[in-house]
């Protein structure tokens, strides 16, 4: 026997249907209006700031560094090709490639066609990529099964902890880079959303800064359980580095993610997303870094667990750095898949203002308003502290209502 179901009861079915589902979206949307308005960021993109602008200068002694391989040659093009047209067509710095394994004819010759900067292919020396003679074979096979088991993200992959190693404590010793102090890291398949109608490496140089970003997030608590350890027996044996005006409320807090900060032991997890980073090397070449980085080289956690250089170079910032010499380039709309910063100007266009990302999985990884809640509080305490830029006062003023 067929059941015969009246048509208007299957209209007001697929209406009920339709109206929950908008339900739904509308709750989810308060939701996330909630979250956004409760961690601090929502009053972040609403503010309204003046675009960053310098003077005509010479070119500084920068360039723009992307570490590749050949496979890789499509998605290094699309990177390029934005931040050229966006950009660097009117500055013309330099291109430095790096790969540990000797570029291709046609790598060169379709990445020089993209740009009339000049391109330099350079050759990693083994030293510095392979892994070092004090890891233990066994101990790492076996640390890999268990982060795989873990489904910490890469962390069966050799190659990514040689990646990480080595932007963390070689890139900026390649000879390629003797000459300069400033660079510009680009990775593969990454966008670029803004016209940039000023020199990011002359505002380092005119405002005292030392290294810039634009997106801060939360890590995999699991990928870096002895990060902080580490660097707490580090810093006890070296406390003269740390900085007066340091960041260490930043990387400690237990606020907003208490669960992360419990399983890295310590450590909050917030850094800054390193595949954007306009830096001055003057700061990785120094004796508190280059020692830093040796104790954690020889603690092992760049292979029998997964440090990245991300929280690597930020916890080094957010201990041995003043915290105001530290900048977010609001103005730079740029998008590393999942996360995105795209700043409401008119220079900006094909992505949506405001934005941290598509993804509601990772919606709750921003870790900017930490970020700023340090950087303002510290402003308080050290009231003679002139270097944030206005942009940066403003922040102050209007999301913690410090004068």
């Amino acid at each position: 026997m067929i059941l015969k179901v009246p048509l208007r009861l299957v209209k007001n079915i697929v209406g009920c249907f339709f109206l929950v589902l908008l339900l739904f979206a509308l709750y989810m949307r308060y939701d996330y209006d909630n979250w956004y308005r409760s961690s601090g960021d929502r009053a972040l993109a609403r503010m309204n700031f003046s675009i960053a602008t310098t003077a005509r200068t010479a070119r500084k002694d920068a360039t723009l560094i992307m570490l590749a391989r050949n496979e890789e040659l499509e998605g290094v093009l699309s990177s390029m090709r934005q931040l050229e047209s966006s950009w660097n067509n009117k500055y013309h710095y330099p291109w430095i490639f790096f790969n540990n394994e000797p570029f291709t004819d046609e790598f060169k010759a379709r990445t020089q066609e993209e740009t009339n900067s000049e391109c330099r292919y350079e050759l990693i020396p083994k030293e510095h990529w392979d892994v070092p003679e004090w890891i233990d074979s066994e101990l790492l096979e076996t640390s890999m099964r268990r982060m795989k088991s873990q489904r910490i993200k890469y962390s069966a992959r050799l190659g990514y902890h040689q990646m990480c190693r080595w932007n963390s404590g070689f890139f900026y010793r390649h000879p390629a880079l003797e000459d300069y102090r400033y660079y510009w890291r680009v990775e593969p398949n990454v966008k670029f959303f803004c016209n940039l109608d000023y020199d990011p490496f002359q505002f380092l140089a005119d405002n005292n800064k030392t290294y810039g970003f634009t997106i801060n997030v939360y890590d995999d608590p699991l990928s870096i359980t002895t990060l902080w350890p580490e660097t707490m027996t580090f810093l006890d044996a070296h406390p003269n580095y740390l900085s007066a005006d340091n960041s260490m409320s930043w990387l400690t807090d237990r606020t907003l993610r208490p669960e992360h900060t419990e399983a890295a032991n310590g450590y909050s997890t917030c850094h800054f997303w390193s595949n954007f980073e306009i830096a001055d090397m003057t700061f990785w070449r120094s004796p508190q870094y280059q020692e830093y980085f040796e104790h954690l080289d020889r603690a092992g956690g760049f292979f029998y667990e997964r440090w990245g250089d991300a929280p690597v170079h930020s916890v080094a910032l957010g201990l041995f750095e003043d915290n105001s010499r530290i900048h977010w380039f609001r103005d730079i709309g740029y998008q590393h898949p999942p996360f995105i910063n795209c700043p409401d100007t008119p220079n900006c266009n094909s992505c949506q203002a405001n934005i941290f990302t598509h993804s509601w999985s990772v919606i709750n990884e921003d870790c900017r308003v930490n970020w700023f809640k340090q950087m303002c509080e510290s402003r308080r305490k050290h009231s003679t502290n002139n270097n944030l830029t206005s942009e940066e006062e403003e922040i102050c003023r209007q999301l913690y209502s410090i004068s």
